[in-house]
C-alpha cells in the first residue's frame, strides 16, 4: 500500500467487514474513554481543533486506540500516515520523514505519523523518529497494547503525552451493536432482523469489551442465520452462543508482569487472591507455574521469614512436586503452599536486614576483618596477632559477647526481629543478650 494515500484509499461499503463500516467517524460518534475525550478534555479539544500534539495511546485491544487515530485522520487538514510496525521497517519511517519535510516547505501543511503497535519497533527504529520529533518535521501517534514504560525510549516516551484508555465494558458493546442494527448505509439495518436481548447481552459479556470482537460477532449470527418464511432473520440466544464461544483473554508481557505482581502483593497482604491469580494466570492465560512458584519462594523470605520459617520449606515442597507429578496434579501441592504462606504471620525483617547491610557497605567502602576473627589455622597466626577468639559454645547458653564486625562499625545492628509468630521468640532472645 502506498504510504501516502491512507486518507484517500476507500473500499466498496459491503466489502468491509461490520466493525470497519461501523469505525466512528468523527468524535462524537465515539464510545467510550470520557475521561479522555469527554467533552472538554484536553485531547478532545485538541482533535476538534487539528492541534494533537505527539502523543501515545495505550490500552489493551479493541479499546478504541486505532479509531481515535482514524478521527484524528479524518479531522486534520495536515498528512496522516499510517504504518504498522509489525511490517514497517527503519527506510519506511525515513521515507515519510523526508516526505513530511518536502510537504512542510513547500506547503507549510504538517505530517502526523500514526505507527500502530509501536512496541514492536526496536530501540534502533524507534531512535529514528527522535529527530523529527524534536525537530516538528512530524507529529508522533504510538499506539501499544504494552507497557510503554518498558517498550518505548525514554527520549520518545518524554516527547509524548500519555493517554492511558481503559477497556470498554459490556455496556459500550451494546451501544455498539445497538447502534449498528439501526444504521440503514454502514450497519444492519438494510436486512429485516430481530436480534433478541439475551443474544446482544450474551455477545456483549463474552467480547470482554473488544467491539470489534461484539460487532463481528454479531454480523456473523446476522449472516449466517437462514431466513423466515417472510425474510426477516432471527438471532435468538442459542445463535448467539455460536457465534461468539469465548471471552477474549490477552496475556502479552506487561499483563502477566501485572498478574505476577498481583500475586505476591496478595501473598503479602494475607490475602487468598492470590490463589485466584495463581489459577487465573495458569489455568485461563497460559502462564508457566513455575513463575509463580519462584515468586512464591522470594515471598516466603522476603515478606514472612523468620515469622514462619515453614512457608519456605512448602514453597520448596511444591517445587519439587511440580517438577515430580507435574500439572495439574501439581496444582494442590502449589495451592497447599500458596494458602501456607497467605496464612503465615508475615515479617520483612529479613528484607530490611538486608537493606541495612547494603547501606552500610556503601558507606563504608573498605571494611577489615578483626584479628581475633581470622583464619588462625597456620604457623605463625599468633605471631600477626590473630589471638583472642572465643569459642562460644565453652560458655554458658552457648553465647559469649565479642566483636564481630570491622571495628569502625562494630555495634551496629542489621537485623531486628518482630514480634511475628516464630520471629518474636528470636526478638526475646536478642533482648536476652543486650
Amino acid at each position: 500500500m502506498d504510504l501516502f494515500t491512507y486518507q484517500n484509499e476507500e473500499e466498496a461499503p459491503r466489502a468491509k467487514l461490520l466493525a470497519d463500516r461501523m469505525r466512528p467517524q468523527t468524535i462524537d460518534e465515539y464510545i467510550g474513554q470520557a475521561d479522555i475525550v469527554g467533552p472538554g478534555k484536553l485531547l478532545r479539544r485538541a482533535i476538534e481543533a487539528d492541534q494533537v500534539s505527539s502523543i501515545l495511546l495505550y490500552g489493551p485491544p479493541g479499546c478504541g486506540k486505532t479509531t481515535l487515530a482514524h478521527i484524528i485522520s479524518k479531522r486534520t487538514q495536515g498528512e496522516f500516515v499510517k504504518l504498522n510496525a509489525v511490517e514497517a521497517s527503519v527506510k519506511d519511517v525515513r521515507e515519510v520523514i523526508d516526505r513530511a519535510k518536502m510537504t512542510k516547505s513547500m506547503y507549510g501543511r504538517k505530517t502526523i505519523l500514526f505507527l500502530d503497535e509501536v512496541h514492536r519497533f526496536n530501540s534502533s527504529r524507534q531512535d529514528a523518529l527522535l529527530p523529527a520529533v524534536e525537530q516538528g518535521i512530524i507529529i508522533f501517534i504510538g499506539a501499544t497494547t504494552e507497557n510503554p514504560f518498558h517498550y518505548v525510549n525514554g527520549a520518545l516516551l518524554s516527547r509524548s503525552t500519555l493517554f492511558q484508555l481503559q477497556s470498554l465494558t459490556r455496556e459500550d458493546a451494546l451501544t455498539a451493536m445497538r447502534r449498528a442494527l439501526m444504521d440503514k448505509e454502514r450497519g444492519l439495518g438494510f436486512m429485516d432482523l430481530q436480534v433478541e436481548e439475551e443474544a446482544l447481552q450474551h455477545i456483549a459479556s463474552m467480547a470482554g469489551g473488544d467491539i470489534r470482537r461484539a460487532l463481528n460477532a454479531l454480523e456473523i449470527a446476522a449472516l449466517t442465520t437462514p431466513s423466515q418464511p417472510d425474510g426477516s432473520v432471527i438471532v435468538t440466544l442459542e445463535v448467539a452462543e455460536e457465534s461468539i464461544r469465548k471471552p477474549t483473554i490477552r496475556a502479552d508481557e506487561s499483563t502477566q508482569y501485572d498478574i505476577l505482581s498481583a500475586f505476591h502483593k496478595s501473598v503479602r497482604g494475607s490475602s487468598d487472591a492470590a490463589l485466584f491469580w495463581f489459577l487465573y494466570a495458569v489455568e485461563k492465560l497460559g502462564m508457566d507455574p513455575m513463575t509463580f512458584v519462584r515468586r512464591l519462594i522470594v515471598a516466603c523470605s522476603e515478606d514472612i521469614g523468620l515469622a514462619n520459617p515453614q512457608a519456605m520449606v512448602q514453597a520448596v515442597t511444591a517445587m519439587d512436586a511440580y517438577h515430580k507429578i507435574g500439572w495439574p496434579e501439581a496444582k494442590y501441592n502449589i495451592t497447599q503452599a500458596i494458602l501456607f504462606a497467605v496464612e503465615s504471620p508475615k515479617s520483612n525483617a529479613a528484607a530490611i536486614a538486608i537493606g541495612n547491610v547494603m547501606n552500610t557497605i556503601e558507606q563504608i567502602g573498605s571494611a577489615e576483618v578483626p584479628l581475633h576473627l581470622r583464619d588462625a589455622h597456620y604457623s605463625g597466626a599468633q605471631r600477626l596477632g590473630h589471638v583472642g577468639y572465643k569459642y562460644p559454645h565453652d560458655y554458658p547458653s552457648h553465647y559469649v559477647e565479642q566483636q564481630y564486625l570491622p571495628d569502625r562499625i562494630a555495634r551496629k545492628k542489621f537485623y531486628q526481629a518482630t514480634n511475628q509468630g516464630m520471629e518474636d521468640k528470636i526478638r526475646q532472645n536478642q533482648e536476652r543478650r543486650k
